[in-house]
């Protein structure tokens, strides 16, 4: 088994988590605007804490988005600092997917539909379905207009995240195909520890100069001007 630390800040929650040989320790916090200066106090009590040093760990895992633009450069930022410090792997973790594995675990479902404010009246959005245990993409990540979100086929759909705050601005077929959201679902340090963990059995870890943030809304605008090249030429 492993020792990974790992960090989330994607949200207005601050976590950290350790886990050492598959038993985790997490600290998770709601303090909107105190992440920078709560997320190494909070990772050296941690480390303190189990009697660690950062260059004893196997690897560092964090939130690597969708989420708040700001949150995820802290948390990268951060976690990009320890790992070159220590020569240790990176393993970025979805937030999307923390979502999925943390409704999964609480409320027993399979079939789970990750969502994320994005702002601007849009939101963050991937359905998951379980299986092993951990959760499994059926799409690609998106951020998108409420009016636009079309899931699989099939209902039971249980709707987590805070996304789901456009509901009633999403389609019929939509809101008939999910369960009464549930809005306080964060991506956690905790949860994403164990897809850390699943990720570095399978030697998915970067070099800290390799590890990026997911966005999503860059990558859209990315595209849209890449295809407008391509109608102009």
């Amino acid at each position: 088994m492993a020792k990974i630390l790992t960090l989330d800040t994607s949200t207005d929650a601050c976590s950290v988590a350790l886990s050492v040989d598959g038993v985790v320790q997490e600290d998770f916090r709601v303090i909107p605007r105190q992440h920078t200066r709560q997320l190494l106090p909070m990772v050296d009590q941690m480390l303190s804490s189990a009697g660690l040093r950062v260059n004893q760990l196997d690897a560092i895992a964090f939130g690597r988005g969708p989420g708040s633009f700001a949150g995820i450069r802290i948390a990268t930022g951060t976690a990009q600092g320890l790992a070159f410090a220590a020569d240790l792997p990176l393993l970025p973790v979805s937030t999307l997917a923390a979502i999925a594995l943390s409704a999964a675990r609480q409320h027993n479902v399979d079939r789970v539909v990750s969502t994320l404010d994005a702002r601007m009246n849009e939101l963050y959005c991937c359905a998951y379905e379980m299986r092993d245990g951990l959760p499994v993409a059926l799409e690609k990540e998106i951020v998108s207009a409420p009016a636009n979100i079309v899931l699989p086929d099939g209902g039971n759909w249980f709707a987590a995240g805070r996304g789901w705050v456009y509901l009633d601005s999403m389609s019929a077929a939509v809101q008939q195909a999910i369960s009464s959201p549930m809005l306080d679902i964060y991506p956690a340090a905790g949860v994403m520890s164990e897809l850390a963990l699943e990720a570095y059995s399978r030697g998915e870890g970067v070099s800290a100069e390799l590890a990026q943030p997911v966005y999503l809304r860059d990558e859209v605008s990315w595209k849209k001007i890449g295809e407008q090249k391509k109608k102009n030429q």
